[in-house]
């Protein structure tokens, strides 16, 4: 009889501290609807990014089909009053939790909703952009995860001088007057010394790629030129034209995004962007639980990723160190 009740209260004690877990890992009964808000046209073809955050999210238990459905809407490029329609429209739908691409429209949601919690698959500087109020302490009801970390513009200029030792200038091209960029020229200004650059300034060329080969053109008419290219959907959807434009006007480029690279571009250094929607899904799941992001700390990447065009190099006239090859998590031929 003994036995039996000892028995008994380990079961007891074993299914009190599952029980939490259970909870955490696999929701309730109820259906959760997720609103998933892109700057951007929708994909052509596979997007690994999506696909990593439907992966975090079935890591939590929460399965698309069966406890989730994903609310898609794409802003075309069209802009912030186009992004802030998608938002409200989302928010009229009584969604759990919106997901956003981008540090602008995590801002341009914000101002169309301060309860309806707000996760950031990806951000530029979510505190300069007054997304919220720190990392630490977002505040308000935006959390999720930061594309830059520690001094990233500072490596990506380091690579490209080592790469291009003749460059004095750098442009840092960036698709708006958004803030957050502020940071990105901040950060170059005070690496430039240390690496022999000598001016360093931004170039606002916006999202029509239209006018994109005359402002490339400009840039490359002074000898010493390279290019720093800002994290932007916009950018990373139009790669393959902006690569083909760098090289035509014979800029070496550094991209924040991996997609111009394979698309013909020069350098790739940043964050490993799919580790950052898989983690965003982490915090979705926290939130659907009762979390609040403004108790979620905004994360920082961890993982990074080094790519080098081998092709594009040559076609510029460019040797790569050893030094740099061996660094490469990717060499493309």
């Amino acid at each position: 009889m003994k036995i039996e009740r000892a028995a008994l209260l380990v079961a007891l004690a074993l299914g009190l501290f599952a029980a939490p877990l259970a909870a955490e890992a696999q929701p309730t009964g109820k259906v959760y609807r997720i609103g998933y808000l892109s700057p951007t046209t929708p994909p052509r073809a596979l997007n690994p990014a999506f696909d990593a955050f439907l992966s975090g999210l079935r890591e939590h238990g929460l399965v698309e089909g069966r406890n989730v459905v994903i609310e898609l809407r794409f802003a075309d490029n069209k802009g912030p009053e186009r992004v802030r329609e998608l938002a409200a429209e989302l928010v009229a739908m009584k969604v759990d939790v919106i997901v956003t691409v981008s540090t602008s429209v995590a801002l341009e949601t914000k101002k169309v909703t301060a309860t309806l919690p707000v996760v950031m698959a990806v951000s530029t500087d979510p505190v300069g952009g007054g997304v919220v109020q720190s990392l630490a302490r977002p505040g308000g009801n935006v959390t999720g995860l930061s594309l830059t970390g520690p001094a990233l513009t500072a490596k990506r200029m380091e690579f490209l001088k080592e790469v291009a030792p003749h460059l004095a200038r750098i442009v840092i091209v960036t698709p708006s007057e958004v803030a957050v960029y502020r940071l990105f020229l901040q950060e170059a200004e005070s690496a430039a010394p240390a690496l022999g650059i000598n001016e360093v300034r931004l170039a606002n060329i916006g999202y029509d790629p239209a006018r994109w080969d005359e402002v490339f053109e400009a840039i490359g008419r002074r000898p010493g030129a390279g290019l720093l290219v800002g994290d932007s959907p916009g950018f990373e959807r139009e790669g393959a034209r902006m690569a083909a434009l760098a090289l035509k006007h014979k800029l070496p480029t550094a991209y924040g995004m991996k997609a111009p690279v394979e698309a013909g571009g020069l350098i790739f250094y940043g964050a490993v962007v799919t580790d950052l929607f898989r983690r965003a899904a982490g915090l979705v799941s926290k939130v659907l639980m009762g979390a609040k992001p403004a108790d979620l700390p905004v994360e920082e990447p961890t993982k990074f990723e080094l790519v080098i065009n081998l092709k594009t190099a040559k076609a510029l006239g460019l040797t790569i160190p050893p030094s740099i090859l061996l660094r490469a998590d990717q060499v493309l031929e």
